[in-house]
């Protein structure tokens, strides 16, 4: 007979050492990954290795964090902002059918990896105006070359002109040159081509951000915020509904911060989003309604005459 009682020691002892090995292996894979960085059009560009996940990197501009990839599990969204755009995309549709995703803003194509693998055989598109650096992500952070995923250089608003009507089911901004999102990308005129472009009961989502004014006292209403009222006034301008979601520290002026805004002409799913931001691991607070009204307050649309880019942040905002 055979002795199960030693087997079952021998094969404990067995996956132990295996899993001693595989941990050694992790150790100096991760030990091994360094930075990698380069001159890119907007800046100097990094990648930088997460020492928690074996092929997690994060990018860099000037210092500043952009984006996060693990090439091993591309529905791992880290920054908060990128989470919420997540929930906006997994909303969006019925759970795995393919969506037509236009991403102005490229980066290291984040939610471009996110929607590929959590929504098979949707086609996309996106459009990055710094050519260098799509050329390191490609080069160092490749994409499954199953994946429907278009990526063109450019202007993200010549881009959107080029584009039939009717052609996304979802349209997303993160859009910054720097650390500020171009002018010409805040205006009613900007969103009435986005609306052409956006299929019946398309939505649009955008990344915005804001924070206090340095010359008034944090949370005192009044100037603060000015960027982000005018965003939310010159959605409300172009598209039937609107809501947006952010910190409540962000929504108060208490710190400079995203808020992410999401439009469209149809019912937005307001509630299941409401469910899903505040059971983050950085709680966020869903505003729509007339309760968004009254934040915009009196804020007026921007026009392509009247545009300004969106405020720089101040040291340290998101270190």
């Amino acid at each position: 007979m055979r002795d199960t009682g030693a087997v079952a020691k021998g094969r404990k002892r067995e996956r132990s050492e295996a899993g001693a090995r595989e941990n050694s292996r992790t150790r100096r894979t991760r030990q091994a990954r360094q930075p990698v960085g380069a001159a890119v059009d907007g800046g100097y560009a990094e990648l930088l290795p997460d020492p928690e996940r074996p092929r997690g990197w994060t990018l860099a501009l000037d210092g500043a964090p952009q984006s996060y990839v693990d090439l091993d599990d591309p529905a791992y969204l880290d920054f908060a902002y990128q989470r919420r755009l997540g929930h906006i995309a997994d909303l969006a549709a019925p759970p795995g059918r393919p969506l037509s995703v236009l991403h102005l803003g490229g980066g290291a194509l984040t939610l471009a990896r996110y929607v590929a693998a959590t929504r098979p055989r949707s086609a996309q598109q996106a459009v990055e105006r710094d050519e260098r650096l799509v050329q390191l992500v490609r080069a160092e952070l490749p994409l499954d070359r199953n994946w429907r995923i278009r990526v063109r250089g450019g202007d993200a608003r010549e881009a959107l002109a080029k584009l039939p009507d009717d052609w996304a089911g979802l349209v997303i901004a993160d859009v910054f040159s720097g650390a500020v999102t171009p002018a010409h990308l805040t205006t009613t005129e900007f969103l009435g081509e986005v609306r052409r472009v956006l299929a019946p009961g398309g939505q649009y989502a955008a990344n915005i951000t804001d924070g206090p004014t340095p010359s008034r006292t944090p949370g005192s209403g009044g100037g603060q915020l000015e960027h982000l009222r005018g965003q939310i006034a010159t959605a409300r301008a172009v598209f039937g509904e609107v809501c947006a979601v952010a910190d409540p520290a962000v929504w108060r002026g208490r710190r400079f911060g995203n808020c992410v805004l999401l439009a469209g002409d149809g019912a937005l799913p307001v509630a299941e989003l409401t469910r899903r931001a505040a059971g983050d691991p950085h709680p966020a607070r869903v505003e729509s309604g007339r309760a968004l009204a009254d934040f915009a307050g009196g804020a007026a649309p921007v026009t392509d005459a009247a545009a300004r880019p969106s405020p720089e942040p101040p040291p340290g905002a998101f270190d």
